[in-house]
């Protein structure tokens, strides 16, 4: 059995899923720490679902399952804060937990699978199509997709999570998802 990593958590009200990007504000310094951490080791933090707390404040209490985010852009804001715009990654499940003494959340974490490279089944082509046009009316970097992008399921059900008018909670409960035709679907359930 691998041994779990130890990751910074920034935990969030929001969900970020694998492909997708957040944009935050950053002005805590255990936060303002992590960030400066990750890009000077070149690695992620971790996001996750806060269940039970505020984003700011004493350190809240996070789902089970969360992101490894990426830096992909940062600047300064009109307001003096630091703004990130991050993209997440590979999924991973949370062990134990500690602070340290700044108030930052650290977790023990396991990593998930990577989604295997299924095509789409024919029971969720539908899918395809409802996300094809989600894109024509957003725009947006996934909108200049290769065509081949709406042939595969892990894809197509990250990217129908995402911009779906879903609940932060049904979004955690297909982040927990291991099986990409699982989270199809449920989403094609949603959908009907």
């Amino acid at each position: 059995m691998p041994t779990p990593t130890s990751i910074g958590l920034f935990p969030l009200h929001s969900v970020l899923l694998p492909g997708a990007t957040l944009s935050l504000r950053v002005f805590e310094r255990r936060y303002l720490d992590l960030v400066s951490e990750c890009t000077r080791d070149q690695r992620g933090f971790g996001v996750c679902l806060i269940l039970i707390g505020d984003e700011v404040g004493v350190p809240a209490t996070p789902a089970k399952y969360g992101t490894q985010a990426r830096i992909d852009d940062f600047s300064t804001g009109d307001d003096g804060l630091l703004h990130l715009r991050i993209r997440g990654g590979r999924r991973f499940r949370v062990g134990t937990t500690h602070v340290r003494d700044n108030g930052l959340l650290l977790a023990d974490v396991d990593w998930c699978e990577f989604d295997p490279d299924d095509e789409l089944r024919p029971e969720h082509a539908t899918l395809s199509l409802v996300l094809e046009r989600i894109l024509e009316q957003v725009g947006g970097e996934h909108a200049k997709a290769p065509p081949a992008r709406m042939d595969e399921a892990s894809w197509v059900g990250w990217r129908l999570a995402e911009l779906l008018p879903l609940q932060e909670s049904q979004r955690q409960g297909l982040l927990q998802m291991d099986d990409p035709h699982a989270r199809l679907d449920w989403l094609l359930r949603w959908i009907s």
